[in-house]
């Protein structure tokens, strides 16, 4: 054999108690599970580690960071093993280099991937998703996927018009044979946004949220006519767009999931109400499935990129001049006056994105801000005799609007953790939602495998560690149809993460500055990880690349088989 895992726990994937034994592996996939006595070019010693299937990490935009940095790090540092990219509607793939500005000026606005680093890294050498997947193909570390995104189909199809118009049946014809043209090539299937927080890089709203459903449900026909497909969708709220998300799963007879669902005990009505959308879409015979994290969402802002402060009534106006115009706006009062009343009509729901008193003010820039990181705006607010948000204004000013901000944690209450884990082992749900890639300076979430198994399992005891695998595993890879991944088992592809359950949990989160042309992005290694192998060769030791790439790129109807729903029942 290739490979001998000797002496660990080996937790399988599909929830059972774990159990000793050994695994096997020759020629990238799993030969055996238990006692084994046959001889192996390389025996790894797990003694007192865990052995589990490589985690699947099933939101990720990596689509633009896979073309200079095919580690996929830091995901690959958590035990992430395989990813689903192309989500939300936001991809490269589906239009060729006359689109280019547009599209990366959008996902430097709603991705918050560095728009220097984009023009410097994509050197859009393909002109379709053919040639995308195979600028790819052979060059990554982890196994990763990518689904074909709406707004840049539509954006192919109808140019400028794409913002703004209502599809003509012939748009949504060449729309149709555009996403014909991925699929054949290997999409995943298909993916699509409506929410509110998705502008583009002149502050509107992205192509996709101007589709209606007779475009939706077209398109998704299409995901139809091949095997092993899926959809993807963001919704405005779930509760609203039940029947639109009914509809997409029906048209396409494939699951869909949707992006993301919020738990907390403040919001216990909001949350069941939105996974309603699944019993509605089972009562018709379809399958809806929500996405959620199971890690905490801190969530870094700043008036620089505007995302999620955009969302809130009249500010994404705001957020479509400059930064310089911006700055000259903050010193009208009558324009604070327009946002102060504009986040008063956010209402509960963004309660805590408008709390300016307890935004914590995490990182300054200019000196004369020095000494202002690490206190809450409205702790400076009241030493200054000023309010909250025209004191959050006034420092963002200082600093061109760079200022970092963390609005103030919610649900970290013990009924808000006792809800999440009934969520989490709810089969209405998928875990994910990290956005790894995106967000570079926002989010860290592309650590929600070890949070969840340091916070969620060890410390908190919310699930037992076999049933938190099993969801980050098995469960993922039957809803995508990932073809022989997600379980320990013979015959699978040996992805496998071998870890240390007293020790895993996140690093220490840094701002790195290695991103093409200088950019700066969180960071953060996983702990407690010795190994982590990807089709049967070692991705990182002990939480450093190895440097090899044995990944695959995951093609769909090749990689996956096709996920029946229920037939309808009226």
């Amino acid at each position: 054999m290739d490979l001998l895992i000797k002496g660990g726990t080996v937790i399988d994937g599909t929830g059972t108690p774990g159990r000793q034994a050994d695994v096997g592996v020759d020629g990238g996939r799993v030969v055996a599970v238990g006692t084994v006595s046959e001889p192996a070019d390389r025996v790894v010693d797990a003694s007192g580690l865990v052995v589990s299937p490589g985690f699947i990490d099933v939101h990720v935009h990596y689509d633009a960071q896979v073309l200079w940095d095919p580690s996929l790090a830091p995901s690959t540092l958590h035990g992430v093993t395989t990813m689903l990219g192309g989500n939300c509607g936001f991809t490269l793939g589906q239009a060729g280099p006359e689109h280019a500005e547009y599209l990366v000026e959008l996902l430097a606005r709603v991705e918050g991937i560095p728009l220097a680093t984009l023009k410097t890294a994509v050197d859009w050498s393909w002109h379709d998703t053919a040639g995308y997947l195979d600028r790819i193909d052979g060059r990554v570390t982890p196994n990763i996927g990518f689904l074909a995104g709406h707004s840049a189909i539509r954006r192919q199809v109808m140019g400028e018009r794409s913002i703004g118009e209502t599809a003509t049946e012939g748009d949504v014809a060449a729309m149709a044979d555009a996403l014909r043209n991925a699929l054949a090539a290997g999409a995943l299937g298909f993916s699509s946004s409506n929410a509110a927080t998705h502008n583009d890089g002149a502050g509107d709203p992205v192509p996709s949220r101007f589709a209606n459903e007779r475009e939706l449900f077209a398109l998704a026909r299409v995901v139809s006519e091949f095997p092993g497909t899926t959809i993807e969708y963001i919704p405005v709220r779930a509760a609203d767009e039940m029947a639109r998300m009914a509809g997409l799963s029906l048209a396409a007879q494939r699951p869909v999931n949707w992006n993301i669902l919020t738990v907390g005990s403040a919001r216990h009505a909001d949350f069941t109400s939105d996974l309603a959308a699944s019993d509605y879409a089972a009562s018709l015979g379809g399958v809806v499935r929500a996405l959620t994290l199971p890690a905490r969402s801190d969530q870094r802002l700043n008036l620089a990129s505007g995302f999620i402060f955009d969302a809130l009534p009249g500010w994404d106006q705001f957020f479509k001049l400059s930064i310089a115009e911006r700055i000259r706006a903050l010193h009208d009062p009558a324009m604070r006056d327009s946002l102060r009343k504009g986040a008063i009509l956010g209402g509960a729901r963004r309660a805590e994105t408008t709390d300016w008193a307890n935004h914590l003010i995490c990182q300054t820039f200019d000196p004369r801000n020095d000494g202002l990181a690490g206190r809450t705006v409205g702790e400076v607010a009241k030493e200054r005799g000023a309010d909250p948000l025209d004191t959050f204004f006034d420092i963002a000013i200082v600093d061109e609007l760079k200022t970092v901000v963390l609005p103030p944690a919610t649900g970290t209450d013990d009924a808000s953790w006792k809800y999440r884990a009934e969520v989490w082992q709810d089969s209405r749900t998928l875990l994910g939602a990290s956005d790894a890639g995106a967000h570079m300076d926002m989010l860290a979430t592309f650590s929600y495998a070890t949070m969840l198994l340091s916070e969620g399992v060890r410390e908190r005891q919310l699930l037992p560690l076999e049933e938190a695998i099993r969801l980050m595993t098995a469960w993922p890879a039957a809803h995508f149809g990932l073809r022989d991944r997600g379980r320990l088992a013979e015959g699978g592809f040996a992805d496998i993460v071998v870890f240390d359950p007293d020790t895993i949990g996140p690093g220490h989160v840094e701002t790195r500055f290695d991103l093409p042309a200088g950019s700066g992005r969180l960071y953060s290694e996983g702990t407690g990880i010795e190994h982590t192998f990807v089709n049967g060769r070692e991705i990182a030791t002990h939480g450093i690349l190895t440097g090899d790439h044995p990944g695959r790129l995951l093609r769909s109807g090749r990689d996956t088989d096709t996920v029946t729903i229920p037939a309808a029942t009226r």
